[in-house]
This record gives C-alpha cells, structure tokens and sequence, in this order.
C-alpha cells in the first residue's frame, strides 16, 4: 500500500521543482526528501522523477501518480476537517450573545435543547441590543449573535453570515379603556394625538417607531422612554401612553392592557442568527445554528396573537 507521507512529499517536489525548495516547506532535510522519494519508486516500481542539474520532473508515472495523490490527499484532508468539527463539540467554547426579548423567549428553549444534545461545550450567553453586540460579533469577540432587522436597516456585512429565523410583528399596546380599545385593527393615523411609550430614542425599535409615525404623516409625542418592555406594558397599564411591542416581548402580557394589529399592516422585524464568515467559524456554531432555527419553528408553531 502507498505511503500518504511519501505522496504528500512526491506532491510538494513536484509542485516546488526541486528537493531543496520541498524539504524548505516541509521542514525537512534535502536527503530525507530525497529518501522519502526513492522509498516511493520502491514502493511503486518505477521511476516517478527525472533527475536534472537545476532540479527535478515528474515522468509519466510520477504525472500519474501525482495526479491520483492530489484527490486521496483532498479526501483526507476533508475527513480530518470533519473529525476536528466533531471533537470540537465534545468540548471547546461558543460565546453567544441574544437582544433581550429573544434571550427570554427563543434562547432558553436553544439553550436547553444544545446542552442536551453537546453538554461538554461551555456555552456563554451575554445580552445587548443588535447595535452593540454586532460589532463585537465582527471583532472576534463572539462566534454567534442573535439580532434583528428592520426593513431599510441591514446588518449584512461580508465578515459575518446571516441566517433568518422568524418575523417579529410589533402590536399597538392600549389602556383597556381606551377609546380605540374596542377595535380589532387601529390605523397608525388615529394615534396622532397620543403619548407614546418607547425604548431610548437611540434603539432600532424606537427608531422604525418613529419612521412609521412619520409616515403616516405625524410626529409622535415621546412621553417616557424604558428599554424594558415590562415597565413600558406596566405605563400603557396606568394609562399615561400607547406603545408599539415587538411579539416576542408580548409572552406576558398585563390585564390592564390590550393588544391590537395597526391596519393595514403592523411593523415587522427581522430576527436573524450571525456567525462570522470562513476560518472564525467555531464547530459549535453550525449546530447551534440549527438548534435556533429549531427553536424558532417551534416558536412559531405555538404562537397566538396577544389578545
């Protein structure tokens, strides 16, 4: 049977031209190259090599041969990649990071269902909004990142990969005795002379709140600012504004509330996995990947309208 190091050494001298010039990049020396051919021509019976003054070339046999070696060496080379991918979820590292409203909804189901599946991997989670963890995801510093999208708003950058998980409609947050209440869909327009409730001006979500506002032809008048859907559902409660709350942010919703569809359409986010591209692409993070997408399937299987 060949020898795979000999072919790896017969491939190198005829790629380089020369004894020297091979054993320089593997590392060894002229003669054991030298050595490592002539074991080969043993091996085969034949002379794969035609020496000459200023280096060497393949014969008719060593073309052959070669040309074989480059497709074992290939397969191997990807047979070793996939064991690397499987030893690399027995153990090792993936630093994920989740917006909010996700890390209390999609995360802890994806989170369960990884450990279950690959407990010897250490699995952090940190949360912040897509505009801060994004950059850190791009730097190294995380190998995933769940995040959403607006419409006009791309994350897509060619150091990351984007997977789409689901959309994440936002609804009209009321007090229950609201004149508008008692409508099933409320046209974005008769809010005009409302108090809004919003995250910090500076969030995605605040942001497309107040281009949707403008595009139905007002300015919204901010009242309270809270980037905690909790406290913003418990100020519509006590009746000091309306509010715009991603469904993902609307698993609990308090009884002194209603929640209605803006007509003709409710805004819409897009939530997204990123990893980063090419070689920083952890084992880990192809299968947490499907885990997510899981998840979400799952999520959106199950999920009803706030009522």
């Amino acid at each position: 049977m060949l020898n795979v190091v000999r072919l790896k050494i017969l491939r190198e001298v005829a790629h380089r031209g020369s004894f020297s010039a091979a054993a320089s990049v593997l590392s060894y020396t002229q003669s054991a190259v030298s050595q490592q051919i002539a074991a080969l021509e043993d091996e085969t019976r034949m002379a794969l090599l035609e020496r000459h003054p200023r280096g060497v070339s393949l014969t008719a046999a060593g073309q052959t041969l070669v040309g074989h070696a480059e497709g074992i060496l290939a397969r191997l080379d990807a047979a070793e990649a996939s064991l690397e991918a499987i030893a690399g979820l027995r153990g090792g590292r993936l630093r994920v990071a989740s917006f909010p409203t996700a890390g209390a909804t999609l995360m802890p189901l994806a989170i369960a269902s990884f450990r279950a599946s690959y407990p010897e991997v250490e699995l952090t989670l940190i949360e912040g909004e897509p505009e801060q963890i994004a950059p850190r995801l791009r730097a190294g510093e995380l190998d995933l990142a769940l995040l959403f999208e607006f419409s006009g708003e791309s994350l897509a950058h060619e150091q990351i990969v984007v997977t789409e998980l689901l959309e994440d409609p936002m609804y009209l947050a009321l007090p229950q005795a609201h004149p508008l209440a008692e409508r099933p869909h409320i046209r974005l327009e008769a809010l005009a002379e409302e108090a809004w409730v919003q995250t910090s001006h500076t969030s995605p979500c605040a942001r497309h709140v107040v281009r949707s506002c403008h595009a139905a032809g007002f300015e919204p008048h901010v009242a309270f600012e809270s980037d905690d859907y909790q406290t913003v559902q418990g100020l519509v409660a006590a009746g000091v504004g309306v509010a715009l709350i991603p469904e993902l942010a609307l698993s609990v919703v308090r009884e002194q509330i209603v929640v209605r569809e803006l007509s003709p359409a409710s805004p819409v986010r897009q939530v997204i996995a990123a990893v980063p591209r090419g070689a920083r692409l952890v084992p880990a993070a192809p299968a947490m990947l499907g885990v997510l997408t899981a998840s979400a399937a799952e999520y959106e299987r199950k999920k009803g309208r706030p009522a």
